[in-house]
């Protein structure tokens, strides 16, 4: 029992224990000194080694919050260009849902005067089709 303690002093004390004082995390106290250090002078280079790790991750983490930055306003971006083209889309699709109304009336229209007239209809089609052509075969040879 008497042996225990007089080894419990030795314990408590940090430096028995773990040999040399280890380096600062490179956290600060707000008095000015690191918690290994209250002086506030880095004179290891333990020491400076942590205030530059710890600049190097602050700088980095910098880098990171930036690009995170970026990706949030490329996805809002990309977000914003879905909605708008969905949107132009939708009316797209209107506008060849109409437009297949009008052509289907249209032949409608056309298949009844077809039907009145006979077969002399078709002579016509055949008739502009060859004269159409014709000025298309005479304008690619004179360009």
């Amino acid at each position: 029992m008497s042996q225990r303690n007089r080894t419990a002093p030795s314990l408590r004390d940090r430096s028995a224990l773990l040999g040399a004082t280890p380096p600062a995390s490179g956290r600060s106290s707000p008095f000015g000194g690191s918690i290994y250090n209250p002086s506030g002078h880095n004179l290891t280079n333990g020491h400076r080694y942590a205030d530059d790790l710890e600049g190097q991750n602050d700088e980095a983490l910098d880098g990171l919050s930036n690009k995170v930055k970026m990706l949030k306003e490329l996805t809002i971006g990309i977000g914003n260009e879905v909605r708008e083209s969905t949107i132009q889309l939708t009316q797209m699709n209107d506008a060849f849902a109409e437009t297949g109304g009008i052509l289907s009336g249209t032949f409608r229209r056309m298949n009844n005067m077809a039907a009145r007239q006979g077969c002399r209809w078709l002579w016509y089609i055949v008739f502009l089709t060859i004269v159409f052509w014709f000025f298309m075969v005479t304008w690619w040879f004179r360009r």
